[in-house]
């Protein structure tokens, strides 16, 4: 059967099935994908008002031909639907020298010559007083790197998706996924379709509707504040994102309205999400504290009181690598999970690797360190 006319499902229209559904529709499959709420929606890891897009890499330099490919498609989606989804304001990479993810990153960027500048404590203290290095930080900035917009963009990819001929069935969730007769069945509660590939990216509901999935995926709760700055330091003429490695994991953006800043934290200091349908949407008080601390000693001109608090869902894996490709003894049911709080910048990307193997059944994409087939852990 040619692509053109394959039947491909896509399940969970967030931040990966938008994509996905985008990529495939693009290509001439029938597309029909199917969200419990609806695209945009803020009940998982998509919202946030601003996620960072960056070129190099702390963790793995292999991921950086990916945010290649994603860069490319990042300015394809803009073009064809002409969103601003995007802004490259830069993005400042701080830490310890002696960390392994400075090293890392440094690495990236000597191996694919990225576009970067190092910058000395002089030239920070001049550039961008509102951040305070410690003695032994470097401090790098990514030049192609910026703020994307999470919810602006699904919906602007779910609607191209449809544009091409995609339907999208809001407010459906998906009860089961069933291999049959070589091909797939979809189950709702309304009915079940038949088709000839299935793509899952149901994020924080992965382990609900996959139970017996042979990798784990640990749902996490996590936390955005936004906080006022007490000078105009923070939206001067350069306004780059920001993430600092030690001795605390924690990023940030300045606020596109020019308000406020937003910061957030790693996975180690999420707590569990418990049940993804009963999410814990609460801040407590003493949930702030490690943010007031990053604010005291890295970020002074941050005013320590939050005016805005969200609670949002992310799924990691053991290593921190998603999962990306065919469930085992499933050839035609591609899985893409467990983002581990990196995928969002790289969504471009995986929705068209997630294109390539429900139509191809591979992908040129050097995906092998990700991938699914032969892996025995998460």
């Amino acid at each position: 059967m040619s692509a053109a006319r394959k039947r491909v499902a896509v399940v969970g229209v967030g931040t990966m099935g938008s994509q996905a559904a985008w990529r495939l529709a693009a290509r001439g499959a029938e597309v029909v994908a199917y969200d419990r709420f609806a695209p945009g929606h803020d009940r998982s890891a998509a919202g946030g008002e601003t996620r960072i897009f960056r070129s190099a890499h702390f963790e793995d330099s292999r991921y950086v031909p990916l945010l290649k490919h994603a860069d490319v498609l990042w300015e394809q989606l803009q073009q064809e639907t002409g969103r601003e989804l995007r802004r490259l304001t830069g993005c400042l990479l701080m830490g310890s020298t002696e960390h392994q993810q400075m090293t890392t990153v440094l690495r990236s960027i000597a191996e694919h010559g990225l576009d970067h500048e190092v910058l000395d404590a002089e030239a920070m203290a001049k550039r961008f007083p509102q951040y305070r290095l410690e003695d032994g930080d470097a401090a790098v900035l990514d030049r192609r790197a910026g703020f994307i917009r999470p919810e602006l963009t699904v919906q602007t990819a779910a609607r191209r998706a449809e544009q091409l001929g995609a339907r999208i069935e809001r407010y459906t969730p998906v009860r089961e996924i069933t291999p049959a007769g070589g091909g797939v069945e979809v189950r709702t509660d309304a009915a079940s379709e038949r088709f000839d590939a299935v793509v899952v990216t149901v994020g924080p509901w992965v382990n609900d509707l996959l139970p017996d999935l042979p990798w784990e995926v640990d749902i996490r709760r996590l936390i955005s504040a936004w906080y006022v700055p007490t000078t105009d330091a923070w939206f001067g003429e350069e306004r780059p994102a920001f993430i600092r490695t030690t001795p605390t994991h924690c990023y940030g953006l300045p606020s596109p309205d020019g308000v406020s800043v937003k910061l957030g934290l790693s996975r180690a200091l999420h707590k569990p999400a418990g049940d993804p349908n009963a999410l814990d949407r609460t801040v407590q008080p003493e949930e702030l504290d490690i943010f007031t601390e990053q604010i005291r000693r890295h970020l002074p001109d941050l005013h320590p009181d939050p005016t805005r608090l969200a609670v949002y869902m992310e799924g990691y894996t053991e290593s921190s690598r998603p999962l990306i490709g065919p469930l085992p003894g499933a050839d035609n049911v591609v899985l893409l999970a467990g983002f581990s709080g990196h995928g969002f910048k790289l969504s471009p990307a995986f929705g068209d690797i997630a294109a390539d193997l429900a139509l191809e059944g591979t992908s040129s994409q050097p995906v092998d360190f990700v991938s699914t087939v032969g892996r025995t852990t998460a």
